[in-house]
């Protein structure tokens, strides 16, 4: 079966077992495959579908084209809703990042394996699919990144969750500085847990037709593992490849302290320690770059720890992300990078500084503030 739309294309694939593979492929090529309303409503409804289908057995996630898994949410059509009322929430935006959240959501608490197929870029929405599936699986075409801090935003999808959970300061690390991960270093902090060569995705469904698929999750989930694991290399042997693994150290160091020190730590690497690295240089150029309203968001997000459940997490980040749209340096940050493209935004504090001062002085603490009481929130029945 095969149910051709604009934007995704759903297939069933049959097994020797006479179970079935549900496999969904995000279809706009031309755009990355970026993720806009329909693709998050259609993904939604088929998932909960298969979810409920008792001969499904295992969902797949794969992009069409060979540049991309996703490379995010469609930030241009949230841009023109922000754009028609700034300083109020924008309607679509706040169903777009609602429906968004519950998909990712889902894929987080699906019980039946979920692989994804990371290859090509992975980026902010795209990663927020692939964080919530059982099987994260990364090539050596792999490109993860959450790059919100180059257009007003913050680390959203479940950053909170995930990037806190990570080893030392990296999440923090990522979050401030859109760092691009290669395979290894997205096994090292745990974003991909399984490393397939790009070559060899027909020979890795071919072998998923051939598993003893049956109707327990916690049995399929075991035998995909295996197969990846024996289709594809050791992780355990990648990750010392990773720059992230071989410079913890020294990432601890930048992140360690307030968003001030952590800036003067980024402002005052060396020549040397670039040449050194020559990983750090387009971290430190693009976090240096970015919005001042982002870098106190993604300090904020570190200080939440591990203590929030990952529905309170998609909570919270709802309320934060709608504020971005209204109040924050989402419309300027998309201007500049992705619309003009003259790369030169007009940041509503160029520093720091001015975040604590005249009109700015409590701009943060009101994207931290729900803009919802509990009993409007949209997503108050996830708690």
């Amino acid at each position: 079966m095969e149910n051709k739309s604009q934007s995704v294309v759903f297939q069933v694939l049959g097994t020797a077992s006479g179970k079935a593979i549900g496999i969904a492929t995000l279809n706009i090529e031309k755009a990355l495959n970026a993720l806009n309303m329909e693709m998050v409503e259609l993904l939604m409804a088929q998932l909960k579908t298969w979810q409920q289908d008792d001969n499904i057995a295992c969902v797949m996630l794969d992009g069409s084209g060979d540049k991309a898994f996703c490379a995010g949410g469609d930030v241009r059509a949230l841009h023109s809703s922000a754009s028609l009322s700034p300083g109020e929430i924008p309607q679509m935006a706040s169903e777009f990042f609602e429906k968004e959240y519950r998909l990712d959501y889902l894929l987080h608490t699906y019980g039946k394996p979920v692989l994804v197929w990371g290859d090509g870029i992975v980026m902010g929405g795209g990663l927020g699919l692939m964080a919530g599936a059982s099987h994260r699986v990364v090539t050596q075409t792999s490109r993860i990144a959450m790059p919100e801090v180059t257009i007003g935003l913050y680390p959203d999808v479940g950053g909170s969750y995930f990037l806190n959970r990570m080893p030392g300061k990296t999440g923090l690390f990522l979050g401030m500085t859109a760092y691009n991960l290669n395979a290894a270093d997205a096994l090292y902090v745990g974003l991909g847990n399984h490393y397939v060569d790009s070559g060899d995705k027909e020979p890795l469904l071919n072998a998923m037709a051939e598993l003893p698929w049956s109707s327990d999750e916690a049995q399929n989930k075991l035998v995909l593992t295996t197969l990846l694991n024996n289709i594809g290399v050791d992780a355990d042997k990648l990750v010392s490849d990773s720059p992230l693994k071989q410079n913890q150290e020294l990432i601890d160091e930048l992140m360690t302290g307030d968003t001030q020190t952590i800036l003067a730590n980024m402002q005052s690497i060396t020549d040397e320690q670039l040449e050194a690295h020559s990983w750090l240089g387009r971290a430190r150029k693009t976090m240096l770059a970015g919005s001042p309203i982002s870098w106190q968001l993604v300090y904020e997000q570190s200080l939440l720890g591990t203590e929030l459940s990952l529905a309170q997490v998609f909570y919270k980040e709802l309320g934060m992300s709608v504020l971005c749209c209204a109040i924050g340096d989402f419309r300027e940050g998309v201007r500049a990078l992705l619309l003009d493209k003259d790369r030169q935004p007009k940041w509503l504090a160029p520093n720091l500084e001015e975040l604590s001062t005249g009109v700015n002085e409590d701009l943060v603490e009101r994207i931290l503030t729900s803009p919802w009481s509990e009993a409007e929130h949209p997503l108050r029945d996830l708690i």
